[in-house]
């Protein structure tokens, strides 16, 4: 028997595509689309193929387009526009030209010999050099297959474990926290909110944050506030850092940034990164905005604040 996929509720839509139930709404009234089918109980069901054509909407909306302007395209034309964009936005990076034979396992879901091939890479190009010119690059690049449908949901999955083995392997193996010439060592705090479900940036931030000699406690994913103020405050930690995906809506980032900014001791930094758009268009000035190249900077930078704060 063909397999035929259940359509996806609109709690399903909205963690799967990262738009918001409300945002869906509103696109069905003014665009005509997503167009729901209702099920016994008058509950919205979203077909597969529309939940595919929402993804590539929010791909192309993190891009810089506007809703109005590609929601009307067909499937086939939004992915051809998110290929285009994606690689007209991504960086120019080191060891770029040979990501292939990484997204060629990936597409093959040979997790085994992903691991090894990148535990190689690992020993060959040090742990910030791998992080940032080949994690970096090739979590973007995966990204971009999946939100095109050149991946689907389960093999992200796999390979996202198989990025996260290697990462905390890693880790793992760093000696204890040894900041540069005696300089004080950052006790800093990882995490993300309860609507954040993705780690791998999260993870990437704190390799580079472990090589640079800061001491580090992660607390994984979906961390709810008050759990976060509270193991902040236990492990006394100088730093919290948090990490925001595209999928994460725009407006729950602000939010929750705000209310972590009021419930943190003064003392204690403010640290956000991830690709979503919320950081770039409209972050607050109480939080330090984090990319993976500018880790070494930033605690450089606390560093010096440190000293200055115990001379005086």
């Amino acid at each position: 028997m063909p397999f035929s996929p259940m359509p996806c509720t609109i709690s399903d839509v909205e963690r799967d595509t990262g738009v918001a139930k409300e945002t869906l709404r509103v696109w069905e009234r003014r665009y005509a689309f997503p167009r729901p089918e209702r099920d016994p109980f008058g509950e919205r069901l979203y077909p597969v193929d529309q939940v595919h054509k929402l993804r590539l909407v929010k791909r192309l909306i993190d891009l810089g387009f506007r809703p109005g302007k590609v929601i009307g395209y067909t499937a086939q034309e939004l992915q051809a526009l998110a290929e285009k964009a994606a690689v007209g936005n991504r960086p120019v990076v080191r060891g770029a030209a040979e990501l292939q034979p990484y997204l060629d396992l990936c597409r093959a879901h040979d997790s085994d010999a992903l691991r090894r091939k990148l535990s190689q890479a690992l020993l060959v190009m040090g742990l910030r050099n791998f992080v940032i010119d080949l994690m970096a690059p090739l979590t973007a690049a995966i990204g971009d297959a999946w939100a095109c449908g050149d991946l689907g949901v389960w093999q992200e999955h796999l390979i996202t474990e198989t990025l996260q083995m290697v990462l905390r392997s890693a880790i793992f193996s760093m000696p204890p926290p040894n900041a540069p010439g005696g300089a004080p060592s950052p006790r800093i705090l990882l995490t993300t909110t309860p609507q954040e479900k993705h780690g791998l940036g999260l993870l990437m931030a704190e390799a580079l944050m472990v090589a640079e000699g800061a001491g580090c406690y992660s607390l994984g994913p979906q961390t709810p506030l008050p759990d976060i103020v509270d193991a902040a405050r236990a492990l006394r930690v100088d730093v919290v850092t948090l990490s925001f995906s595209t999928s994460m809506n725009t407006r729950h980032v602000l939010d929750a940034l705000k209310e972590l900014r009021a419930r943190l001791p003064e003392t204690v930094a403010l640290w956000a990164g991830g690709s979503n758009v919320a950081l770039r268009r409209r972050a607050a000035s109480f939080v330090q905005v984090l990319t993976l190249s500018d880790v070494g900077d930033m605690l450089a930078d606390w560093r010096h604040e440190a000293r200055a704060r115990t001379a005086a």
